[in-house]
């Protein structure tokens, strides 16, 4: 967010968390992005607070309490206040019982695919309204053909990336896996090492598609301990990915830190994952 911005969503926080009876003299930043994420002080509570037109809360509150009611291992909303959101001064706020970590370690492998089973396990019997994994493949493609929002990509590297977008998804339907509701982002940024084990956080990310397009977002070594992952398929989701998110660091608008370094970077990985997989994409 903005500074401008940044100081309004917290004053919202305070303030609605105050009129529910939370004490919230201090608010510390832990997360800035599209959403601000704060601590609140003393009452020790997380606040997440959108613009309302960027937020998705009423799924991700709704989402959230049904996993947690069948045990899955992702973070709980806070049991003071009554679970919805807030709204004030053109913000939302959602409140979030706040785990003090306890551990600096990355979690191991198998602990991880462990946790991400358990969550896929209860997220597969969900029917909940959420986009297709190929929504943001239809995006990407969208940011190339826009040359006015992606105006720093070279013909080749628009070539490379148009091409992989197009041709992996019909490769992995034609694997055959099956879908179902997943994370979208189970990335080490998302996953809370607490002393209720491990926790996953950021719902509003959910999409459809064969579990191997969440565990690409995972350490590369948690695949090998997720039972029954497809090889083949994590192989082409994990091409796919990487074209989808390279392409976002492109978009002029992207706001991420070092962004354009990463996109530079990834470019090269996507290269050399295309030539090394043997996939037939047009450049």
């Amino acid at each position: 967010m903005q500074a401008s911005e940044t100081t309004r969503a917290v004053a919202a926080a305070t303030s609605i968390a105050a009129s529910l009876g939370l004490a919230a003299d201090d608010a510390l930043v832990l997360h800035d992005s599209n959403k601000l994420t704060l601590r609140l002080l003393p009452c020790d509570v997380l606040a997440r607070v959108a613009p309302v037109t960027q937020q998705v809360a009423r799924f991700e509150i709704d989402l959230a309490q049904r996993l947690a009611a069948a045990d899955c291992p992702v973070a709980t909303l806070d049991p003071r206040v009554e679970p919805r959101a807030y709204e004030r001064d053109d913000f939302v706020v959602t409140f979030w019982t706040y785990y003090e970590p306890v551990s600096t370690q990355e979690p191991s492998p198998a602990d991880y695919a462990d946790a991400l089973q358990r969550l896929h396990t209860g997220m597969r019997p969900l029917d909940v309204p959420t986009p297709h994994y190929t929504e943001r493949v239809a995006y990407a493609l969208g940011l190339l053909a826009d040359r006015e929002r992606t105006p720093a990509l070279s013909d080749p590297d628009r070539e490379l990336l148009v091409g992989t977008l197009r041709s992996l998804p019909p490769v992995i339907g034609e694997r055959g896996g099956a879908e179902q509701l997943l994370h979208g982002e189970p990335h080490p940024g998302n996953l809370l090492s607490t002393e209720r084990g491990l926790l996953f956080i950021d719902l509003e990310t959910c999409c459809r598609g064969p579990v191997e397009f969440d565990l690409v977002h995972a350490p590369e070594d948690v695949a090998e301990h997720y039972p029954g992952a497809d090889q083949e398929l994590l192989r082409a989701c994990r091409v796919l990915v990487l074209a989808i998110i390279t392409t976002w660091r492109w978009d002029r608008d992207d706001q991420l830190p070092d962004g354009r370094r990463l996109g530079r970077e990834w470019l090269g990985q996507l290269r050399a994952a295309v030539d090394r997989g043997g996939f037939d994409i047009p450049r």
